[in-house]
């Protein structure tokens, strides 16, 4: 009977364990994780009525030390040569800003794709803004 009782107590550690290893790395319902030392906001469900062209223009922001280190786009339905001017000459406009300049910075569309651009922007504003109220 004793060693039943002590399986199920390490069972039971090991998976509340686990559940503290798991929220420890994602955030707020997945919005905000760490990898590698970076913060990563995943604006997907925080700007779901931010638009492109054709729709919604999900991103991922990896944040360390409070700067921008690289910002990626996520699966979308842009059409592909204009989003991919976007990713070409846009994504790339805040690397190594802090959160506080990326916030307010005044970064130019990419001519013939300024609706994706304009959502590109304004899921960076909302996801830093993010960052800096959850962190």
């Amino acid at each position: 009977m004793m060693k039943k009782y002590y399986v199920t107590c390490a069972t039971i550690s090991f998976a509340l364990i686990a559940a503290v290893l798991i929220a420890c790395t994602s955030v707020n319902g997945g919005i905000m994780s760490k990898e590698k030392g970076c913060y990563v906001v995943n604006t997907t469900k925080l700007t779901g009525d931010v638009n492109g062209f054709n729709g919604p223009t999900p991103l991922k922001i990896y944040i360390k030390n409070d700067k921008i280190q690289k910002i990626e786009a996520l699966p979308n339905e842009e059409t592909p040569s204009f989003f991919a001017r976007v990713q070409e000459n846009l994504l790339n406009k805040w690397n190594g800003m802090t959160v506080k300049q990326a916030a307010n910075a005044k970064v130019d569309a990419v001519s013939g794709a300024t609706y994706s651009s304009n959502a590109v922007k304004e899921n960076v504003r909302i996801g830093v803004k993010y960052y800096t109220e959850h962190k």
